[in-house]
């Protein structure tokens, strides 16, 4: 960690605790800061908040985030990457001139390692994970290591690098407004679709807010983008960096690319798209992405073979579990929305025995009709969209349609209409929390119930 003296005697307001805010706040106390933390959860239910009060190094605000707790003055806002910038507190900052950062701002000052930042719309977890898995092989010294978005506090990790080391941080596009110095030696742009416009207000803002990501860099670094969007191709004209494009339609072959089922590196063949463990032509996407960053850092296609070929998948993205009697279960539980689903459906070219509902948004799935038409020969349904599932099912054939309580008894009731050689796939397309607390729970409690029923242990 680089001994920084930036924040000695700075008097620093944390907004928003849970764990990126308590490890920013822990960080900044040892940076030598005068620490406020601000959180909305009362004290009581706040086990973040409890373990800093109980030190007496912080000044610990509980229950609401409100203008007035800005009147103590201070040098910085730290805020949690979630709340949005037109919040009273927030607001009063910025009227203020108050700097605001976000945590993996600040992990970037102390960071040591060479930094790797991945971005986009969908696709972050799984190229992170398949970065740094590609980093780790054949290292002489160090290790590479990831956080960030992916669930993992930035400066937690941040704080145990090391010059050999590499750091590979998930940004989300909330993550990237608080930026002011951060500079990644190589920038990941997965692709870019209209999410999160409730925060954003307009596409055009989250877009720039993606782009952020290369703002600082130079000549000297790397952009890796996905080439197969017109808009991309566009977009990167802003970065000063190299740009190393990516192509799954082989648009280009200046960067990593796949042509006639094989995947590439400029002229050099790596190895057949089939042989990807996890499933679908988003993951293609991702691997290509991967490649890019693990050939410019030097990687033989033995190492980035070995990753492909072995890992299945982040945990609740389309995440192999087992095989049993000739099936493949798959644990898709982040897909908590229509797009999720039909990109896992797509990426299966077996039968598909479907697990699907959840939390009642208002809307129909007129949409996964085709998709289940050309996917799904049976479909057990749960939650509160069951119904609504049922009908966009029986509009597509789908020649068995089964209801159940929930995701573990959909289980047993998909086993058993299904066949050697089919996939039996949870891809909810809904949110969890009728039922459950979280996605991943859901994708937790759908493992175990696999596991029950073949009396096997899921990979890990």
């Amino acid at each position: 960690m680089k001994a920084i003296q930036t924040y000695q005697g700075k008097r620093v307001i944390v907004v928003g605790l849970a764990k990126s805010g308590f490890n920013a706040a822990k960080l900044l106390h040892q940076l030598g800061a005068v620490v406020t933390v601000t959180d909305q959860q009362p004290l009581d239910k706040n086990a973040e908040a409890q373990e800093l009060n109980a030190t007496g190094d912080y000044v610990v605000l509980t229950d609401e985030q409100t203008p007035d707790q800005l009147d103590a003055g201070f040098d910085l806002m730290v805020k949690n990457p979630g709340i949005p910038y037109d919040v009273p507190i927030v607001k009063a900052a910025l009227a203020q001139k108050l700097p605001i950062i976000t945590e993996i701002e600040l992990a970037s000052e102390i960071n040591e390692a060479e930094l790797i930042a991945v971005t986009g719309s969908n696709g972050k977890t799984t190229t992170t994970t398949m970065i740094t898995k590609m980093l780790n092989q054949e290292r002489p010294a160090g290790r590479s290591a990831y956080a960030g978005n992916i669930g993992i506090p930035a400066s937690q990790v941040a704080a145990s690098m090391t010059p050999d080391d590499t750091l590979v941080l998930e940004t989300s596009s909330f993550m990237l407004l608080g930026i002011t110095e951060f500079h990644p030696h190589i920038a990941v742009l997965t692709n870019i679709f209209s999410n999160h416009l409730d925060y954003h207000k307009t596409r055009e803002n989250y877009v720039n807010a993606k782009m952020r990501i290369t703002m600082n860099q130079t000549a000297d670094d790397y952009f890796v983008v996905n080439f197969d969007s017109e808009e991309l191709v566009a977009l990167s004209k802003r970065s000063q960096a190299h740009v190393v494009p990516f192509s799954r339609t082989g648009v280009t072959q200046d960067g990593a690319y796949e042509k006639d089922g094989n995947l590439f590196f400029k002229d050099d063949l790596i190895m057949p798209a089939a042989e990807i463990k996890v499933p679908g032509d988003h993951n293609v996407e991702n691997a290509l992405a991967a490649i890019a960053v693990a050939k410019i850092e030097g990687k033989s296609n033995a190492a980035i073979k070995h990753v492909l070929t072995t890992f299945g998948g982040v945990r609740h993205r389309t995440q192999y579990v087992l095989t049993s009697e000739g099936r493949q279960f798959y644990n898709d539980s982040k897909a908590t929305d229509m797009e999720a689903t039909e990109m896992a459906l797509k990426g299966f070219k077996q039968p598909v025995v479907l697990l699907a509902g959840g939390l009642d948004r208002g809307y129909t799935f007129e949409r996964l009709v085709p998709f289940f038409k050309d996917h799904v020969k049976g479909i057990v349904l749960f939650g509160e969209t069951k119904n609504l599932l049922k009908e966009a099912a029986e509009a597509a054939g789908v020649a068995t349609i089964e209801m159940s309580e929930n995701a573990e008894t959909a289980v047993p009731t998909a086993y058993a209409m299904s066949a050697p050689g089919d996939v039996i796939l949870l891809s909810p397309a809904n949110a969890s929390w009728d039922q459950y607390p979280n996605f991943e729970v859901r994708g937790d409690k759908f493992i175990q119930a696999v596991e029950q029923l073949t009396g096997k242990k899921g990979e890990q």
